[in-house]
């Protein structure tokens, strides 16, 4: 049985806007939504599984829609009708998106958007290793600016923080595996990469440096080499973040993973090795994000400080 499932008028806070200035302060946006799909007969049998929560819908909506960072609403509307084919069992999707409060002297009311999505015209999602959870928590953090990736490999990372309108420069010693985060970049339509082959460990004790004061955020994950930590710190701008994720010691100890435990974090250290930067969060445990299963890892947030306000 087709059934038309409509949503009207539901608002959250998102960040959406061409100039950096638009993206930096959340707006109010809202979206007017149609589903179609065929179900059982749910009003027949009066149970919720037998046809689509639309209060799960709406949350789910509003969670992804907040948390997102696009220059256009197309984009902003084009994941979030992936999240419905991904997640409901929906044939087509209406929706109309809009900034409630345009930023047009000349509008009145609102600007927006209609779109008309079938499952079957819709692309399938490209499949490839997903983003640390970790990054995906605090990527609320990084509302704009310059991303430095250390180590990124083929670019799980580095495609994740393109996708939300983040500039990126990426390094790793593996040429080919930047060529593979090019490739991807250009066929999913992501501008603002760049790359640079760089061996961070050619001279173990004196790493290269990475420039001063050139990036808003610096992310890290599953590589540790000691000496660096100074040349990302001189390479944060003021107020500048760090992003750092990698095994602790108990990964070892557990799972005899990495095979030397000198590429383990111990007890604390993480915190040591950045000591002149502001923790914003820490925490060590047991996480998801590695590999096939849960690892052991250290996780921080940490800012350099800014300029001093003159009192």
């Amino acid at each position: 049985m087709a059934q038309r499932i409509i949503i009207e008028r539901l608002e959250f806070y998102g960040r959406c806007g061409v100039t950096e200035e638009e993206r930096r302060k959340p707006q109010l946006i809202a979206i007017d939504l149609e589903l179609e799909a065929v179900v059982d007969a749910a009003g027949l049998s009066d149970r919720l599984d037998e046809t689509i929560d639309y209060a799960q819908v709406a949350e789910r909506l509003v969670a992804l829609g907040g948390s997102l960072t696009c220059r256009l609403l197309e984009s902003l509307a084009e994941q979030l009708i992936a999240m419905l084919f991904a997640e409901f069992p929906v044939d087509r999707v209406h929706m109309w998106i809009r900034k409630l409060h345009a930023p047009l002297a000349m509008v009145a009311g609102s600007v927006g958007v209609r779109f008309e999505r079938t499952r079957v015209a819709h692309p399938t999602p490209r499949t490839g290793p997903t983003p640390a959870p970790f990054l995906t928590q605090q990527l609320a953090r990084f509302s704009s600016g310059r991303v430095l990736d250390v180590a990124a490999g083929r670019g799980r990372h580095a495609l994740h923080l393109l996708s939300h309108g983040l500039q990126v420069e990426a390094i790793d010693r593996d040429a080919q595996a930047l060529a593979v985060l090019e490739t991807a970049a250009a066929e999913q339509g992501l501008s603002g990469l760049t790359t640079r082959v760089l061996d961070l460990e050619e001279k173990p004790d004196h790493p290269p440096s990475l420039g001063q004061e050139c990036y808003d955020a610096i992310v890290v994950f599953f590589y540790l080499h000691r000496p660096l930590f100074p040349v990302l710190m001189d390479a944060l701008k003021p107020n500048g973040l760090l992003l750092y994720e990698t095994f602790s010691i108990e990964n070892y100890f557990r799972h005899q993973h990495p095979r030397r435990w000198g590429f383990c974090l111990a007890h604390n250290e993480l915190l040591r090795l950045t000591a002149p930067l502001r923790v914003l969060h820490y925490d060590e445990g047991e996480h998801d994000g590695h590999g096939d299963g849960p690892c052991y890892t250290a996780r921080l947030v940490a800012q350099k400080a800014g300029p001093e306000i003159p009192r």
